[in-house]
């Protein structure tokens, strides 16, 4: 699903990419929708068939030979560009050798996160964060990575999915935690900018929070998550969206873990 902040205000607005529709999402919350997995999945790369998804959306020779499929991709303090042995180098330059933001966002507690500037709010409404906050601007993917563990220490790097679509995540003073973490590693980051240069990390303290609502009429006392490979229909009354959940009376399906499937859908 793409989902988008309105410029004006209000809740996320969330549209479903199926084939080269996008079909709008919010106007069928509370609708009876069914969706239905005719049995193929494509790779978001090469588009051949596979029996199974890998690195979220992927077949397996192109899981193994894309950058994006790396480890270093989800934990960027392993990057290895600079020795020479990047999967992809140009790709690496495009996406990792440029400016990332350090944020602390709110989905359900406090967490800090990485995101590429140009993705920004996307990653927040991908995570279902009710706030969000830049902390640092930073010079590359690696360096964000160093800069996050560093905070790791200290908050979650982590959303508990099922606790935040069970209900909007209690307000935070983000600004507040931002001054209190960036003390605590006040001598930390001198020494990292020391290592990669002054203008490699750059602290951000003038930022505001962002707040950010979602479009859910109700949600669930229990999170039950459906599955296409257990239940190639599912069908029921579309309860809300979040983040890249659609919240069902019969429990809640992560679009996200089936890009690739072949899915129609019927309202």
């Amino acid at each position: 699903m793409q989902a988008t902040l309105p410029e004006t205000g209000g809740s996320v607005s969330y549209q479903m990419i199926v084939g080269e529709q996008q079909l709008p999402m919010n106007p069928l919350i509370g609708s009876n929708i069914q969706l239905i997995y005719a049995g193929e999945i494509r790779c978001q790369n090469c588009q051949r068939m596979t029996k199974k998804s890998y690195s979220g959306g992927f077949c397996f020779p192109c899981s193994q030979k894309l950058a994006q499929c790396d480890l270093c991709f989800m934990k960027p303090e392993l990057c290895h560009f600079a020795q020479g042995t990047c999967r992809e180098p140009e790709w690496g330059v495009q996406v990792c050798m440029q400016d990332h933001i350090v944020y602390l966002a709110n989905s359900s507690g406090i967490k800090v996160g990485i995101t590429r500037i140009s993705q920004m709010p996307t990653r927040w409404l991908d995570q279902g964060a009710t706030q969000a906050l830049p902390i640092f601007r930073v010079s590359s993917r690696y360096h964000s990575g160093l800069v996050e563990v560093m905070f790791k220490n200290h908050v979650s790097d982590r959303t508990d999915w099922r606790k935040m679509l069970r209900g909007p995540a209690a307000a935070i003073d983000l600004a507040e935690k931002r001054d209190q973490l960036q003390a605590k590693c006040a001598d930390q980051i001198k020494l990292l900018q020391q290592e990669l240069g002054e203008d490699a990390i750059t602290t951000l303290t003038d930022g505001k929070t962002l707040e950010i609502n979602y479009p859910v009429q109700q949600y669930p006392e229990k999170v039950s998550s459906m599955n296409f490979d257990k239940t190639p229909e599912i069908a029921g009354k579309l309860l809300g969206i979040k983040g890249q959940y659609l919240i069902m009376d019969k429990g809640v399906l992560n679009i996200r873990k089936f890009t690739g499937y072949q899915i129609s859908m019927k309202a």
